[in-house]
């Protein structure tokens, strides 16, 4: 088995590495297929059993150990397959993964071996998996090209590129960019990166489209490993503005919270990369795109997930102080006072135009207004002492879909994203407007931070609040282990203890802190807070309030979440969108709560 072209002869059917070779060698330049390539030969589907997850995951165990310490790996290989056939109970690639990262490899060299006659000679998807699981653990670059071939297999996508994320992140990137890259500009960076056409790999780099919805968190995570960023950037030569400016949109990208997990957490490289693109900072011309890029990088050095990372002491204070020290120029000074249409080009990379987030007066509008308001967030505690608890209300970049988060550090670190892989920290509409986190002598429970897909389906972060004595208890966490696929890793929180005087200064000063907020928003909670402090306002027409916030399609219309029961009994839901009239946030709210207190909201269009 030592040369990639060797065709497995342990079955009468071809391995499965023979067969994605012969169609990757027939691909023009050796270009990776957009959706992999189909099974030479789909079986009919295995039938399912009532075997529950225990006992597929004993059978697997009990068949794989012997195996693991065969001498011979060819006779090994084919008794696996014989027996995985045999199986009544299908068997999916995540069970086998699961299974085989919880062995233990008494003999790692003839494991090794038995995984690489899996991966060249197997004729099966099952094997092949069996042989990838094991070199996710035991792999050595010389399994690379074994696995790159595999990877092209459009179900061993996902067991290959886990494989190769621990030999050959990059080459791993390529695979996964191989079967998602949908775009013109990505199918592009695609085949240059498989050709090793470097100068190519800069210019579809460059034309990756940054429009809202066509790059996902992950995505932007895959193209940064497979172009090496933090490599491209410190490249010798003159500094390339518009690398610079593409790579820190996708370290912006890498931080959503949209999923249930930021993928910064995934991006090893990310301290050199965030190191990369500060060190390029000043190269930048002062457009608001690339303001919004590196103030967003700035918010995330400052308070983001990226800080979970191992940085060195006091690496982050220096980056941002040079990312502060940028922004503070004159000309960056002047694009947040600009009128909109003179603050540059909203889709200026410094590199070519139209192809940032959008251009137009109202989305350059609210670029600014956003920018203007965090302009001073992530600095401002530069040279101040800081607390044992942080909170922070954070509004990202508008070119993202709405996300408005509280994000609670303990010890310099982000809680939410550190143990909670299920979603982002509650807005603080939640947290703070409602008084949740002030410390009481009745200990009373907070739920911090919700799965996107509700509390029922996948979980959420609980923690009880209590004083005792001179000291605020955060303990009795309740908390659900992170998804299989998840950076985090389960373990228990422990019990944090503030000192109480320090604590209700933070949580009053946090609760104090509108800074964040923009008009609509600013109406929302306040109608909020009228119906908090007048509740019959609503409970004499039987309806009570969802939540109270803004449109997420059209940040500057406020939303109302309406629930009342219908005639036949049945829930009904309401959504009242109120539009800004121009008046006063005070005044809209004020509109708006006397509607309430004269007119049935049940009868209100939307």
């Amino acid at each position: 088995m030592s040369a990639p072209e060797e065709r497995g002869a342990l079955t009468p059917r071809p391995s499965l590495y023979s067969y994605a070779l012969r169609l990757h060698r027939a691909e023009p330049e050796g270009r990776f297929p957009g959706k992999g390539y189909e099974l030479p030969d789909p079986s009919e589907p295995k039938r399912q059993g009532s075997r529950s997850w225990a006992k597929t995951r004993a059978a697997l165990t009990d068949l794989l150990g012997p195996l693991l310490l065969a001498p011979d790996p060819v006779r090994a290989t084919e008794r696996l397959q014989r027996q995985l056939s045999e199986l009544t109970q299908a068997v999916r690639p995540g069970h086998i993964h699961r299974v085989v990262s919880e062995l233990v490899l008494e003999d790692q060299a003839r494991a090794r071996a038995l995984a690489r006659c899996l991966t060249r000679a197997g004729s099966t998807s099952e094997a092949v998996c069996v042989g990838l699981s094991l070199l996710a653990r035991l792999g050595e670059p010389e399994d690379v090209p074994y696995l790159r071939i595999l990877g092209q297999l459009r179900v061993l996508v996902g067991p290959a590129v886990r494989a190769l994320d621990a030999i050959d992140r990059p080459a791993g990137a390529l695979v996964w960019l191989g079967h998602h890259a949908e775009t013109s500009a990505l199918r592009g960076l695609v085949d240059a990166l498989a050709a090793g056409d470097d100068a190519a790999v800069r210019g579809w780099l460059l034309a990756v489209p940054r429009e809202p919805g066509t790059v996902a968190p992950e995505t932007a995570r895959r193209i940064a490993e497979a172009v090496r960023a933090a490599d491209l950037l410190a490249a010798d030569g003159p500094v390339d503005a518009g690398l610079a400016a593409q790579t820190g949109w996708l370290l912006f990208r890498m931080t959503s919270l949209r999923g249930d997990w930021a993928e910064i957490l995934l991006y090893p490289e990310a301290v050199r990369t965030y190191e990369a693109v500060v060190a390029c900072a000043g190269d930048l011309t002062p457009t608001l795109d690339h303001y919004g890029i590196l103030l967003s990088a700035a918010l995330d050095l400052h308070s983001g997930p990226s800080r979970l990372h191992a940085w060195g002491p006091g690496v982050c204070e220096e980056l941002l102080e040079e990312l502060d020290a940028v922004l503070s120029r004159p000309e960056y000074r002047a694009v947040l006072h600009a009128e909109v249409g003179d603050a540059g080009d909203v889709g200026d990379t410094g590199s070519r135009p139209g192809t940032g987030p959008g251009i137009g007066g109202v989305a350059e509008r609210r670029r600014i207004d956003w920018a203007r308001r965090a302009a001073r967030q992530p600095f401002r505690r530069l040279t101040e002492p800081a607390g044992r608890l942080r909170i922070e209300t954070v509004v990202r970049d508008p070119v993202e879909p709405d996300t408005v988060e509280v994000r609670l550090l303990i010890d310099g670190r982000p809680l939410v994203p550190e143990f909670f892989g299920r979603g982002a920290a509650h807005p603080p509409e939640w947290l703070l407007d409602s008084g949740r986190l002030r410390a009481t002598e009745e200990p009373h429970e907070v739920q911090l931070a919700e799965a996107h897909c509700t509390e029922g389906c996948c979980g959420a972060l609980h923690v009880t609040i209590r004083r005792d004595g001179d000291e605020v208890v955060w303990s009795d966490w309740r908390c659900p282990p992170p998804p299989p696929s998840s950076p985090l890793h389960t373990r228990e929180l422990p019990e944090y203890r503030f000192d109480a005087a320090a604590y209700d200064a933070e949580v009053t000063r946090a609760e104090s802190d509108h800074s964040w907020t923009w008009p609509a928003r600013r109406v929302a909670r306040l109608i909020a807070v009228g119906l908090r402090d007048r509740p019959e306002l609503l409970s004499r027409w039987d309806v009570r309030l969802g939540w109270a916030g803004t449109d997420f399609r059209d940040r500057d219309r406020t939303a109302l979440s309406l629930l009342y029961a219908g005639e036949d009994g049945s829930s009904r839901h309401h959504l009242w969108h109120i539009p800004d009239d121009g008046t006063a946030p005070k005044e809209r709210a004020a509109a708006v709560l006397h509607r309430l207190a004269t007119v049935d909201p049940r009868t209100y269009g939307s």
